[in-house]
């Protein structure tokens, strides 16, 4: 995610923090030193925040850890002001793991509650419930109440939070999945509506929730129906077939004038027949900007890029989160490059597909295979 460092990698998961909440832990830090001018005041307020942070990070790490138990990966967690985020790199292919991976995360919230709850028993340590707040009362009582607090709220059937998600598996038992989304992303979106008022009356934290929760609802209801348009569909009907590729040796005159020509985007660098590297479109006008126009593409390209396989479904492509979408992607067979997947040829696949209703009519958009070659000066 965008504006965003990495705190670690734990258990084979990379921890991200947006930059906004450093500002909102000095914001925390602030207003507790404000009312007294204590420096004490504002260190515990701030190691409060953190805390309650761990826990929303822990949270997190039940989802992942649960989804890794059914064999799906976690890409990373980011840990944002208003909560945390898991990227997983896949949705469960079962409803039933779906729903053990949404309740993973309150499940922790709930072991951490009864963890802090049998230490203040233990302890006797419990104060009345009246000297607790935002900012009073015992560092452990505030927050098990925190953790309970997180658990009620995560379980509202505000899609696509754990509730949301909980409300989508258990209604993809009984029908298919795409309609158990879009009811669940309807739901989601009036639970937003709720919290944006709310949040005009009581916090404006709220209001932002509001539009993260409307704004993924949206998200994951128009995947969905995409999903359920290319279900059993392969890379190969979608990929393109009528590209360019380049020598490595080509020069910045040379990529000028093939991208003049036409309107590809990106062309894979080729060394005799194996594929060594792809050049992106935003690296080729960055290099016309700031190098000789002699510069040859072995110089700019990326060595690092993934590649599909034509036989791979396009359900999987659109599950698996890309390091870079604005990349197309190669399409191999065999180990030899057959074509290219980018995002405008897979948008009108989409729509060729929606309209025509199956799978039925590929060779209204498959052609055979024209592979153009600038040729190597040398």
């Amino acid at each position: 995610m965008k504006w965003s460092f990495k705190l670690g990698r734990f258990l084979g998961i990379d921890v991200f923090v947006h930059f906004t909440f450093l500002i909102v832990l000095a914001i925390v830090g602030i207003a507790h030193w404000l009312p007294q001018g204590s420096l004490v005041q504002a260190f515990w307020g701030m190691v409060f925040f953190a805390l309650l942070f761990l826990c929303v990070l822990l949270h997190e790490y039940g989802h992942a850890l649960m989804a890794r138990r059914f064999g799906v990966g976690t890409r990373d967690i980011t840990l944002l002001p208003i909560g945390g985020v898991a990227r997983l790199e896949r949705i469960p292919e079962k409803p039933s793991q779906e729903l053990l991976v949404a309740l993973a995360g309150p499940a922790v919230n709930v072991v951490i509650a009864l963890g802090l709850a049998a230490w203040l028993t233990l302890a006797q340590a419990w104060e009345p419930v009246s000297a607790l707040g935002i900012a009073e009362g015992g560092l452990i009582e505030r927050l098990l109440a925190v953790n309970i607090g997180l658990v009620l709220f995560n379980l509202l059937p505000a899609f696509p939070m754990d509730g949301g998600r909980v409300l989508r598996a258990v209604l993809a038992m009984k029908m298919d999945y795409a309609r158990a989304t879009s009811i669940a992303a309807t739901v989601g979106k009036g639970m937003a509506i709720v919290f944006a008022m709310a949040g005009l009356i009581y916090n404006p934290m709220l209001i932002l929730i509001a539009v993260f929760v409307w704004s993924g609802a949206a998200q994951e209801a128009s995947m969905a129906q995409v999903r359920a348009v290319v279900s059993g569909a392969c890379v190969r009907e979608a990929m393109v077939t009528r590209f360019h590729t380049v020598p490595a040796s080509a020069t910045l005159q040379d990529l000028a004038a093939l991208m003049l020509s036409g309107a590809q985007h990106d062309y894979p660098v080729m060394k005799r027949e194996r594929i060594i590297g792809m050049l992106a479109h935003a690296d080729i006008l960055d290099a016309m900007r700031h190098r000789p126009m002699d510069t040859t593409a072995g110089e700019i390209m990326r060595e690092d890029f993934a590649t599909v396989e034509e036989a791979e479904l396009l359900d999987d492509i659109l599950q698996r989160e890309r390091e870079d979408p604005s990349l197309a992607l190669p399409v191999m067979n065999h180990g030899m490059l057959t074509g290219l997947l980018t995002n405008e040829n897979l948008h009108e696949y989409i729509i060729i597909r929606e309209a025509t209703g199956s799978s039925g009519h590929h060779d209204v958009w498959r052609r055979g295979v024209r592979v153009i070659r600038v040729q190597d000066a040398t």
